[in-house]
């Protein structure tokens, strides 16, 4: 064999995993499906408005219509470029909370508990203020401060602590309640994704990366995953290897791969024309996703993004502080102010968290509004909803079916209801007066718990954050055991957000990092 292990996407896990292979000695082919990361939209900041909904750098999916957001689909945007998602994300640094990975280790995932998970975080860390007992430094992964403040999200800040929610600059202790500035994924002044972090370091040959490599199936020989088949400049190709293949393709790829291969819903799989290799339905079931309700006011008086950049002038301001300091908006991650609130007292830890900042816009990638505006999203970080991702044809370059299911049962519905509720109160406190805040979504004509439901389906939009769709479990039910190995087939294991037998209460990136850390560690110690 040529190849120890074959890595199926360079995105956020697969860089890691690959890298870290690397470094323990084995011998890599890493394929991705999209190009370099040679496109200067994916380091400048502020460029992910021109790389989600670019096929250069995009897969460009968009989820079926959804019946609890009255009939919408969404733009369901996944990195297909090296680096994946973490070359085209808002760029924050958040792990979740403490209790997220206890509740893995409880349903009987041993090495998945927070003490566990801890110092993989921290191995990857190089943390801007040095070490410490929840931070790391030297290694790859940038957190650093960002590069910009707003007077107007100063008093938002101090509006939410004027309801109760405590000042934090550390949403990474384990319990993330509070609000404050995030910490960003940059490094002076540029995005910093996987592909720069972990794969470039590399130059000892161990990792050979393809790229334009769209696989199309696993190979399986008696019941083993031996190798891959890819298309590549229209030629298809087939590569083995000798160890595990491992599946890092994302929450949507790898059960739609998984699928191809013949592993999957027998049903389904039959429907297609797909000989059955192993029946196992739970494969692209248990879909996550953080449904964020953009909320926006118009005020009065404030200096926002919308005034800066609706003029000639304010662009080329903000360019010139770009190029001479790294700084200023172009510098900005999608959201500057974070905060993670409980919807109601008797929620043991933060099931809320907003993303705020100085802007406001019809939709993504429309044009900012031309008065001074602020917005607050605000998203249920752990939905009881359940959606699903399915093949509709045995093409590969065929899209699969993404239904996320979005505010399907009564308590996401509640806590839409109170999350909107709540943004409303912060925005009514004292420290937001001086800017005579007008609700411009949803509206001040919904008010009762129906018509804020109702609403709740009308802003309501992905915070890019699909998890769970080939997930672990101590049940035989699980696709996966605690070690990320597929039940049922031999050779392959998956590493991406899709093994999340729950989502992490906060954004999705760095727990991907960390599940890279954690897949090399386990395969380099089975030898």
């Amino acid at each position: 064999m040529d190849w120890d292990h074959i890595v199926v996407g360079a995105g956020s896990a697969g860089c890691v995993v690959a890298a870290r292979l690397a470094q323990g000695g084995r011998r890599v082919l890493l394929l991705e499906a999209g190009g370099k990361d040679n496109y200067h939209w994916i380091h400048i900041p502020m460029g992910y408005l021109y790389c989600i909904g670019n096929p250069r750098t995009d897969w460009m999916y968009k989820t079926a219509p959804e019946r609890g957001l009255n009939g919408r689909q969404l733009l369901y945007p996944r990195g297909k470029v090296l680096g994946g998602c973490s070359s085209i994300n808002g760029m924050l640094y958040l792990r979740g909370q403490a209790a997220d990975y206890d509740g893995w280790r409880q349903m009987g995932l041993p090495g998945w508990s927070w003490d566990d998970v801890l110092p993989l975080f921290k191995k990857s860390e190089d943390y801007m203020d040095g070490p410490s007992n929840m931070h790391g430094v030297g290694g790859p992964w940038h957190v650093n401060n960002q590069r910009l403040q707003w007077d107007v999200l100063d008093d938002w800040m101090s509006a939410a602590e004027a309801m109760g929610v405590p000042r934090t600059n550390d949403f990474n202790r384990g319990n993330n309640e509070g609000v404050g500035y995030f910490r960003v994924n940059q490094h002076k002044g540029f995005r910093w994704n996987t592909s720069k972090a972990f794969l470039r370091p590399q130059k000892d040959g161990r990792i050979k990366i393809e790229t334009h490599a769209h696989t199309t199936r696993l190979l399986i020989e008696g019941g083993k995953v031996v190798g891959v088949e890819y298309r590549q400049n229209g030629t298809l190709h087939q590569a083995r290897c000798g160890g595990d293949v491992v599946l890092s393709a994302g929450a949507v790829n790898s059960p739609q791969i998984l699928q191809l291969s013949g592993l999957g819903s027998g049903t389904l799989l039959q429907r297609h024309g797909i000989a059955v290799q192993h029946d196992q339905p739970e494969i692209g079931n248990n879909l996550q996703d953080h449904l964020q309700l953009r909320c926006a006011w118009k005020l009065d008086g404030a200096k926002t993004l919308n005034t800066m950049a609706n003029s000639l002038f304010g662009k080329a301001k903000i360019g010139m502080e770009y190029v001479l300091k790294r700084s200023g908006p172009m510098s900005m991650a999608p959201s500057q102010l974070g905060a993670f609130t409980k919807s109601r007292p008797d929620v043991a830890t933060p099931d809320l968290e907003y993303h705020v900042q100085p802007l406001s816009l019809e939709a993504f990638g429309q044009p900012l509004h031309d008065y001074p505006a602020i917005t607050a999203s605000v998203c249920n970080l752990r939905p009881e909803s359940r959606g699903t991702v399915a093949i509709t044809s045995p093409d590969p370059n065929t899209a699969p079916k993404i239904a996320p299911n979005y505010l399907s049962t009564e308590g996401d519905r509640a806590t839409a209801v109170a999350a909107i509720r709540q943004a409303r109160s912060i925005m009514a406190q004292g420290p937001m007066a001086k800017y005579a805040p007008e609700e411009m979504k949803p509206g001040i004509a919904a008010q009762d718990d129906a018509e804020l439901a109702l609403v709740a389906g009308d802003i309501g939009t992905t915070i890019f954050h699909p998890a769970g769709t080939v997930r672990m479990g101590k049940d035989s039910a699980a696709p996966l055991d605690a070690e990320l190995r597929l039940r049922g087939v031999g050779g392959l294991r998956v590493v991406d957000a899709s093994v999340m037998p729950k989502i992490t209460s906060g954004n999705t990136n760095s727990p991907c990092i960390m599940i890279g850390e954690k897949a090399a560690e386990m395969m380099l110690a089975d030898g």
